[in-house]
């Protein structure tokens, strides 16, 4: 498997689910940054994603982790957490407002 340059979300959905579990089944379950910078390896486009925090706004572990890519006019979303059995990878219609994800996301500056 791997990425499709220029590719719809469907034909990309099988790297991406792949990355994310093989991220999910390693020590950084919860580490936005870890799912990032793997579909970043994987020739995804930092520019065009987006996450949600790792903590809660006392510092606490998020229950539930997501994260994006947009292309073109559609998304691909995962979702992981503690509370979560298995990764959640699935194609999405992408926001007027040009993102992904509904809510507060962090920025990826890194």
């Amino acid at each position: 498997m791997a990425f499709v340059p220029g590719g719809t979300a469907q034909q990309n959905l099988p790297i991406f689910a792949q990355t994310v579990a093989s991220v999910w089944s390693g020590p950084d379950q919860v580490h936005g940054r870890a799912y990032i910078d793997a579909l970043v390896a994987d020739g995804f486009s930092k520019a065009d994603m987006q996450v949600t925090n790792d903590e809660t706004t006392i510092g606490r572990a998020v229950e539930s982790l997501q994260f994006s890519v947009r292309l073109g006019d559609e998304c691909l979303i995962g979702q992981v957490g503690p509370t979560i059995a298995s990764p959640v990878t699935e194609v999405a219609p992408g926001l007027v407002s040009g993102g992904c994800l509904i809510g507060q996301t962090r920025p990826i500056n890194w």
